[in-house]
């Protein structure tokens, strides 16, 4: 039995947290702020693996149930697919586009089914004076089909013309900075609480 508390945190295993660039558009603030979040959320019992949509090239045309997907299809699964079957947790960082998230966002989703369940998944969304929100809450709907467990709070940033400025850093940095630190605060509760579920109990969905 051990006596210091440190010893088991570190046989632990690494809490890898898979973070997604949900828009590929020209002129994009998606990158500039996944690194401010990356910055904002060092860790050094973290592990964060940055999937950018911009590289991940999955073809919209799907294959019927049982098919086999196409060459192109099949190269970028072979990328993609295996970083976030290997994710504690999911961080999503997405825009609004017109009251939605963006079509290569659901695309990702919907190309994988078992590697989001019972995962938890924390967002990062930003545009206009919404913030994004309303790209988050149809996010919530997609990822509770999917097996997955949404965090409660999430970091949201307003548009250029408010909070978020042309760099992609945050003009309120501290307050934003606190809502990242929050949202991760659950996000790895709930990923070590389900990693160590999984393992005692395969999820079936």
């Amino acid at each position: 039995m051990d006596s210091v508390p440190g010893a088991r945190a570190a046989r632990e295993p690494a809490f890898r947290v898979a973070v997604i660039v949900g828009s590929v558009r020209e002129g994009r603030l998606g990158r500039a702020v996944t690194d401010w979040f990356l910055a904002t959320a060092a860790d050094p019992g973290l592990e964060f693996d940055v999937v950018d949509l911009a590289d991940v090239d999955l073809p919209l045309v799907m294959p019927g149930w049982g098919g086999a997907p196409s060459p192109q299809a099949a190269a970028a699964l072979r990328d993609v697919s295996p970083r976030l079957a290997a994710a504690d947790a999911f961080v999503i960082v997405t825009p609004e586009y017109n009251h939605s998230f963006p079509a290569v966002l659901k695309n990702l989703l919907d190309w994988h089914l078992r590697e989001w369940q019972a995962k938890p998944v924390g967002f990062v969304s930003y545009g206009g004076l919404g913030g994004g929100l309303r790209a988050v809450e149809q996010l919530r709907l997609v990822f509770a089909e999917l097996h997955a467990v949404t965090m409660r709070d999430s970091v949201s940033l307003h548009g250029p013309w408010s909070g978020l400025g042309e760099d992609g850093v945050p003009r309120d940095a501290e307050v934003c900075a606190g809502a990242a630190k929050g949202m991760l605060g659950q996000l790895t509760w709930w990923g070590r609480a389900l990693r160590a579920a999984r393992a005692e109990r395969p999820y079936g969905a």
